[in-house]
């Protein structure tokens, strides 16, 4: 459930905003933490995240001209568009002065819809939110569905998750810049409480995995922020996209490093590069380990799952290249710890946050230990927090 301190900050926004007395409709949209299936989206394989119980809060009213006006609560600013220039898709003008920071992913959002044919009603939406930005939860994703989630109450639209998310990755990809894969979205828009979410990316097709009921997820935010579109994530991406294009010379067949396996790479691996062979090789063999985890869940096997976690963690570290010092020293801190038994960089890497996967008797001991060890270490600070397994997102009176 959002916090009703979040609901309230954001009604308030919205009073101060639009100098309006109106009591606006809450929409809200949760963060993630993927508990496994790391660069594996955009390569059309498997991921297992969990909503969790950090929320995008959008308080909303619908508007009677075709105007779009928001107003950010943590970046204190307020943007506005007409959703007719939103929707000049190929004069670009309206696109090139909507990009860029928060308004960015609320003007793509918009646009992506407008585009797809929905037929949008001007609104104003005040935005509130304490998923931390940077930090690896999926912030971005939050606001974005969030927004498609007012949008379309506003606009008395029909509410689809899976149709939702495809259209914030558009958003993503036009406006933010990131060649993102899906799971972010996909998983902020259809996540079922008390449950991971197994996503088969290529098909889109969803399975609800309980969380065992001894197992805690705790994060440790590194401090280390991050910006996807100014790091080495495309980059990243590229190095599969060159790899896919060297199998489909021997395999037509191929579409994505999830058609790949070990055998498959060893025989390209005269024609690649060092590095690229190393990237791919990460993703062929992480795309098994959501399911794996999936099956160590449902038998209640935290040792296994923490295996798999620690496997996964250094894979990134080794093979992609996406982990830091900080997110190494996390890690290594958590499975010290008695009643810890995996750990793993959870988002993109290059910074942001941490997951453990702890028994539930020992979580105050983890924290605090890993709290103390991480300053005395690298001599920064971790807010960590226990994350609950929540449900996607939705609107405020139909929360339960």
């Amino acid at each position: 459930m959002v916090r009703l301190q979040l609901v309230q900050r954001a009604r308030q926004e919205f009073a101060r905003a639009f100098d309006s007395a109106s009591k606006p409709a809450i929409a809200a949209a949760p963060g993630r933490v993927n508990l496994i299936g790391e660069h594996t989206d955009y390569n059309d394989g498997f991921v297992l995240p969990m909503a969790i119980d950090r929320h995008v809060v959008v308080a909303f009213a619908p508007r009677s001209d075709r105007l779009l006006r928001a107003s950010s609560l943590e970046f204190g600013e307020r943007r506005e568009i007409s959703l007719d220039a939103l929707a000049q898709r190929t004069s670009g003008e309206a696109r090139r002065s909507a990009r860029g920071g928060w308004f960015g992913y609320v003007a793509g959002v918009a646009w992506a819809m407008l585009g797809a044919g929905f037929a949008l009603r001007g609104a104003d939406l005040a935005i509130a939110g304490d998923v931390p930005v940077g930090a690896g939860l999926s912030s971005s994703a939050a606001l974005e569905i969030a927004v498609a989630r007012a949008l379309s109450a506003a606009s008395d639209l029909p509410w689809e998750p899976r149709a939702a998310a495809q259209l914030a990755q558009i958003a993503e990809h036009e406006f933010a810049g990131v060649a993102c894969g899906i799971m972010e979205q996909l998983s902020v828009a259809a996540a079922r409480k008390g449950h991971a979410l197994l996503i088969d990316c290529r098909s889109l097709g969803i399975r609800d995995v309980p969380i065992p009921e001894s197992a805690r997820i705790v994060v440790f935010d590194s401090g280390v922020r991050r910006e996807l579109t100014t790091s080495a994530y495309n980059e990243r991406r590229a190095s599969c996209e060159r790899v896919v294009a060297a199998l489909r010379t021997r395999d037509s067949w191929v579409r994505a490093l999830r058609d790949a396996d070990d055998a498959m790479l060893v025989e390209l691996a005269a024609s690649i590069s060092p590095v690229d062979f190393r990237r791919a090789s990460h993703v062929v063999a992480e795309n098994g380990r959501p399911a794996a985890m999936a099956d160590a869940f449902a038998s209640g096997d935290l040792a296994r799952a923490g295996r798999l976690m620690m496997h996964s963690h250094a894979s990134l570290r080794d093979l992609y290249e996406v982990s830091t010092p900080e997110l190494d020293a996390l890690v290594d801190l958590a499975v010290e710890q008695p009643g810890c038994t995996g750990a793993r960089l959870t988002g993109a890497g290059f910074g942001g946050s941490v997951i453990a996967l702890v028994e539930a008797g020992s979580v105050e001991r983890v924290m605090s230990s890993v709290e103390a060890g991480y300053e005395q270490r690298m001599g920064r600070q971790t807010a960590a927090f226990v994350c609950q397994p929540s449900q996607g997102a939705f609107l405020a009176e139909a929360a339960s």
